[in-house]
């Protein structure tokens, strides 16, 4: 227990770690200087057994905790800033497939017939440094950020490079107008520090939504869900040999949904995938708690509790999962993304401590009720999503600024509504020196 909270709270700082790097030096790099963190700490838990140094394995899960951080960070911002507006969704939510994709192939390799053996503990915990060789392996071929190479670098040849190697073909002159036009937006600008945001009235309901949706996907109850899952199986009359082979149908569960929501995101969009998925997740944890109340009373009780546990991971991973990863590169500007990135992993993973500390009491103290709070939470998620969340889907980010300009300087008459067609005037100047 001791070493996954350390491990939660050392990916909340450097959370804050993986924002400061990914501008003070390129995307890539970052990514790529990260895996030091995975191969020490995965060398440390390799030879703690022969060392006989339980240090070790502490130390080697503050290091992937670093390395944790940092990559959900940066992965889901060099993605959103690579890809074409058509394909913005979809692309940066792949890091949330592949997430999943780790959780279940953990499951698997956890198994007590493969790593989850006493002899073999030592390669399981080891075993993450595979990603990381293969990503060293393959990232250094490709490009860097484009958005990143001439907002950030100014190096307008690099970034038309980049595009050219990343589409295929040659550069479409209406994306890189886009990109032209959002430096002209930030020019002159530094980037922001966390604090910045904080007393930044042009970005406040962004940082309002980045804050409050990135606590209630720790806060919905889905990793309490998978804490609950052998308790109910057993309830179920499962066999406690048989239980570690359904735990893996969670995590295929959460695997199947996020592939789901990345085919269905260019088409339904950010703000319908996440408030169905809380809706949905509001239904189930109600369901789950009256079948929890009388599963000693009728006894197919027990049975609806396993659907519930399935539906509601299933739901998470239709919308919290991967939508939320991928917002702050939809409503933050070049100079804001890297801080805004700070502060929602570090909710992300501050808010999965909390639950982890206080789940059990909620166990205690409320029994079959314990969902309740997590119900709540998911209903008053999609609220929020509902009444203030714009839709992002295909839209440039002037158009999303303006969108969220009407509830920063909501009732005032300012000139910054006139802003944003000059600065596409000046993005229009900018292209044709370009080309």
């Amino acid at each position: 227990m001791l070493p996954q909270l350390l491990f939660k709270l050392l990916s909340m700082k450097h959370s804050w770690n993986g924002g400061t790097s990914s501008w003070r030096i390129t995307r890539k790099n970052c990514l790529l200087l990260n895996n030091i963190f995975l191969m020490t700490g995965a060398l440390l838990a390799l030879t703690s057994r022969a060392a006989k140094s339980f240090e070790m394995i502490i130390i080697s899960r503050v290091l992937i905790g670093i390395n944790a951080g940092i990559s959900m960070n940066v992965q889901p911002m060099y993605f959103g800033e690579s890809a074409p507006k058509h394909l913005r969704g979809a692309i940066s939510l792949s890091s949330a497939v592949f997430t999943s994709f780790g959780v279940v192939l953990g499951q698997v390799v956890g198994l007590r017939e493969i790593l989850g053996s006493e002899p073999c503990w030592q390669y399981l915990l080891a075993s993450n440094a595979i990603p990381g060789l293969i990503q060293l392996l393959t990232l250094p071929w490709f490009p860097e950020s484009p958005r990143y190479l001439l907002i950030d670098k100014g190096d307008k040849e690099a970034c038309i490079n980049a595009l050219r190697r990343l589409r295929g073909c040659e550069v479409q002159s209406s994306e890189l107008d886009e990109i032209l036009q959002e430096q002209a937006e930030t020019k002159g600008m530094r980037p922001s520090r966390p604090w910045d945001l904080f007393t930044d009235r042009a970005v406040r309901w962004q940082l309002i939504s980045v804050m409050i949706i990135s606590s209630a996907m720790q806060l919905c109850g889905n990793d309490s869900i998978y804490f609950y899952a052998s308790y109910v199986f057993k309830e179920a009359g499962i066999a406690d040999d048989t239980i570690q082979y359904i735990t893996i149908g969670t995590g295929t569960c959460e695997f199947t949904a996020c592939i789901m929501c990345n085919l269905l995101i260019e088409r339904k969009g950010r703000r319908f995938m996440l408030m169905g998925g809380f809706i949905l997740m509001t239904i189930w944890a109600i369901v789950f708690t009256i079948a929890l109340a009388f599963e000693h009373y009728i006894s197919w009780m027990s049975y609806l509790s396993m659907a519930c546990i399935f539906t509601y991971i299933l739901s998470f991973g239709m919308g919290p999962a991967g939508v939320t990863g991928i917002l702050p590169t939809e409503i933050f500007n070049q100079t804001a993304r890297p801080a805004a990135y700070m502060i929602a992993g570090s909710m992300m993973w501050l808010n999965l401590f909390i639950v982890g500390m206080i789940f059990p009491f909620l166990v205690s103290g409320l029994s079959e009720y314990c969902f309740v709070p997590f119900g709540a939470v998911c209903l008053m998620s999609a609220l929020y999503i509902g009444f203030f969340l714009p839709e992002t889907k295909g839209k440039s980010l002037s158009v999303i600024t303006r969108e969220f300009h009407k509830l920063n300087f909501k009732g005032q008459d300012t000139s910054l509504e006139s802003q944003p067609q000059a600065q596409y005037q000046l993005g229009e100047v900018c292209l044709s020196t370009a080309l």
